[in-house]
């Protein structure tokens, strides 16, 4: 019973903060406006990392709970080492997520950290030993969900770029070799792909139209698919470009290495699917099988035992 009581006080608690916080919030963002158009022109001002009505008026898309998440991010960003804001964010960069930012995933780690743990005692209570154990089991699910969930979105996307970059670097070189130009070309070929290639390829042209270098802007894309396809592209259009080599003929044989790498790869997980289908077989198909199997001759035998 006092359990709780001690979770609906912690839970209206919350709720008042957040309530009174955005309504702060408003009114302080009104004074700054006013405060802006007065001085426009000679301060810039930016919110604080500990200031949560700031983040909720001003804070990223999403509404109050992205931008509560950020303002915890904020609080615990620089308190916790196994995860830094530059690793958290390169992962972000590869799942294409780029209006998020880390302190917004470590915000949301410690929100599911909170709140799956209450809703576990909600439901289950303290009484038993298992729902402590359950407890424990939903704290640190809620600890690693929402990475997993980034670093699952990761992988998935840069396994599609994998896939569809050697038809993308073909048609390439069939556009090259027929007389356009490497930005051309590139700027056709984002049009003809999907996403997540297109959305790279119109990304690093927007780069490349803002004023940098087609070297720079294709290292940001290796920087943000971090893969060694990916790489040996970006290397080897930086090779061609500095020693003057065919463009066109590069990006053939780049095509076909990574042909026969992704065939390598093809038949490496072959080779490992027997081993992965082992578990199932042993501990889900086998048992069934033998119930299966052996219930007709169990039944048989005890009513012939009872006969006796």
């Amino acid at each position: 019973m006092y359990v709780y009581l001690i979770l609906a006080a912690v839970c209206i608690g919350v709720v008042v903060l957040v309530t009174v916080a955005a309504a702060q919030g408003r009114r302080r963002a009104t004074v700054q406006r006013v405060e802006a158009i007065i001085d426009y022109g000679t301060r810039v001002t930016t919110p604080e990392a500990t200031d949560l009505s700031v983040y909720l008026e001003t804070g990223p898309s999403g509404g109050a709970v992205a931008a509560l998440a950020t303002w915890l991010g904020g609080l615990f960003s620089g308190r916790f080492t196994a995860f830094s804001e530059a690793e958290i964010q390169q992962q972000l960069m590869a799942a294409g997520i780029y209006t998020v930012s880390a302190r917004t995933i470590m915000g949301y780690r410690v929100l599911t950290t909170i709140a799956l743990p209450v809703l576990v005692i909600v439901a289950t209570g303290l009484s038993s030993a298992l729902s402590v154990l359950l407890v424990v089991l939903a704290t640190f699910a809620g600890w690693i969900l929402p990475l997993v969930v980034v670093q699952r979105r990761a992988r998935q996307r840069i396994q599609k770029l994998d896939r569809s970059l050697p038809d993308m670097i073909d048609l390439l070189s069939v556009m090259i070799e027929a007389g356009l130009s490497f930005p051309q070309a590139l700027r056709i070929a984002s049009d003809r792909f999907e996403a997540p290639l297109g959305d790279e390829l119109r990304l690093t042209l927007q780069e490349q139209t803002m004023g940098l270098g087609m070297d720079q802007a294709l290292a940001h894309m290796g920087e943000r698919a971090d893969t060694p396809a990916v790489k040996s592209f970006v290397r080897a259009m930086a090779q061609g470009e500095k020693m003057g080599i065919s463009t066109g003929q590069i990006m053939r044989n780049l095509a076909q290495e990574m042909r026969k790498h992704r065939r390598a790869t093809a038949e490496e997980r072959a080779q490992k699917a027997p081993v992965l289908m082992l578990f199932p077989l042993v501990f889900m198909i086998f048992p069934a099988l033998f119930i299966v199997l052996m219930t007709p001759a169990v039944i048989s035998l005890l009513h012939n035992l009872k006969n006796f």
